[in-house]
């Protein structure tokens, strides 16, 4: 599948962690999100229902990042993957990126992030 839809930069802040401190102060969270799917479709009836509502993708993603708590990011991206492909049946497949900017690492770091990539299992 070569057509793809992709949420960049969403953010929330979550209390996800390992860390008592990171469950009981929280922090700042993002993902990143591609989306998988035919949009031919899409792209020659220019109507809403031939495609995902990016809209309500968001909306999954972001309650997703706020809470509940989970200790492992990689818990989290397969949380969104596995919300994602149960809520949008046009979807083929999904890549999850959720990063972490403040992870407790002793030392200078940009972020810590995880990547999970799911399809759809076909009969």
């Amino acid at each position: 599948m070569t057509d793809a839809i992709h949420l960049a930069g969403i953010v929330a802040y979550g209390y996800h962690g390992a860390l008592p401190e990171e469950r009981r102060l929280g922090q700042r969270f993002s993902a990143n999100v591609t989306l998988f799917l035919d949009l031919q479709r899409a792209a020659a009836s220019d109507r809403l229902e031939d495609t995902v509502n990016y809209a309500e993708v968001y909306t999954v993603v972001q309650s997703l990042l706020a809470g509940p708590p989970r200790s492992l990011l990689e818990k989290v991206a397969g949380d969104i993957a596995d919300a994602l492909l149960r809520d949008f049946p046009l979807l083929c497949g999904v890549r999850v990126t959720v990063e972490k900017p403040s992870a407790p690492i002793p030392g200078p770091l940009a972020n810590v992030s995880v990547t999970i990539e799911r399809w759809r299992e076909t009969p």
